[in-house]
């Protein structure tokens, strides 16, 4: 009953992404991926992350609601929730549900320690699509706690229990002190029936930075794990592993939005402060003037979700506008939030 129930998920989920591409292919007037935060506050302290704090309340529920709604009427297919710790959000599984209640495949990213085979249960009854946990290393360290050693036992539940698709995401690039435990994690993760990828950790702005020669051999070898699908799309990856730019169009602030705890718009998780402007008054006419504006930091971008929402769009439209509005040093710099 188990294995039916998951590949009738699995199924459906399919169903619901291809007509998220095709949708996506007909209209450029919607919103493909958003990312909301309910939560700034982590439970961990990793080094190189710029993404939490360790005092922030959970945004109330109505406001959660309202800011889901809004990404609604702009046509989002993909909410993705992320934080902070997503689920320290007492009220997550609400959250979910209310995003696939307009009709959007909901996504979350969590660093995992919360999972247990109950909360797996509650998510599934929520609806959540994907998951994704970066795993860092196989055993904790000064950079970073999320490690194999400490979150297998909570693969192997979710393996087990979960009715949504689950992504482990290894990482390789500054901070990582054994590339080759991104290639350990990535087969642990393809053993227990989990797709697997594997990231770069950026620099505070989200600007690239080449891998060596080990870290190098480790990425291509875990690209060559990847299943095949739109979210592997990654070739400009291989650009920024070797320290190369990428010309490409990025569609943030259109075709893909951050929308922060506060319930700002902003162009990613990297480049907060532009537009800055609340959801529930961001407009088609916003999304319109974006979309058709050249972003000065996109050549060394290495913000995965950001290019895979604007592939979609490579082969049409150029952006002839430059930004208005944004401060001198172009986008406000967030570092040092812990």
């Amino acid at each position: 009953m188990s294995r039916w129930r998951k590949r009738k998920a699995a199924w459906q989920r399919l169903w619901r992404e291809l007509r998220l591409v095709g949708k996506g292919l007909l209209s450029t007037r919607h919103v493909i991926q958003a990312h909301i935060v309910p939560i700034r506050r982590c439970n961990l302290d990793c080094a190189y992350c710029n993404e939490y704090d360790d005092f922030s309340p959970p945004v109330p529920l109505e406001r959660m609601f309202s800011r889901v709604d809004a990404l609604g009427r702009l046509g989002a297919t993909l909410i993705t929730i992320s934080g902070g710790e997503p689920l320290l959000h007492p009220q997550i599984e609400q959250i979910i549900a209310r995003i696939r209640s307009t009709g959007a495949i909901a996504g979350m990213i969590t660093n995992g320690f919360l999972l247990s085979v109950a909360k797996i249960e509650q998510l599934n009854e929520a609806g959540l699509d994907h998951l994704q946990i970066s795993i860092d290393n196989l055993q904790p360290d000064e950079v970073s706690k999320k490690s194999l050693k400490t979150l297998d036992l909570r693969l192997q539940w979710l393996a087990e229990h979960a009715l949504f698709h689950v992504n482990i995401n290894s990482v390789v690039g500054g901070g990582v002190r054994n590339p080759q435990d991104a290639l350990t994690i990535a087969e642990r993760a393809r053993a227990l029936g989990l797709s697997s990828t594997v990231g770069i950790i950026h620099d505070g702005r989200g600007q690239l930075k080449p891998l060596d020669a080990e870290s190098l051999r480790v990425f291509r070898a875990i690209r060559q794990m990847a299943k095949r699908s739109y979210a592997r799309f990654n070739g400009f990856q291989e650009a920024i592993a070797e320290g190369r730019v990428n010309n490409w169009r990025c569609r943030a602030g259109a075709r893909y939005l951050y929308v922060c705890e506060d319930g700002l718009v902003h162009y990613c998780s990297q480049q907060r402060g532009y537009p800055g402007k609340p959801v529930e008054q961001y407009t088609r006419e916003d999304m319109a003037r974006e979309y058709r504006t050249a972003k000065a930091c996109a050549p060394a971008c290495t913000v995965s979700c950001v290019h895979q929402t604007s592939l979609i769009d490579f082969w049409r439209d150029p952006q002839d506008l430059a930004p208005v509005g944004v401060p001198e040093r172009e986008l406000v710099q967030i570092e040092g939030l812990r």
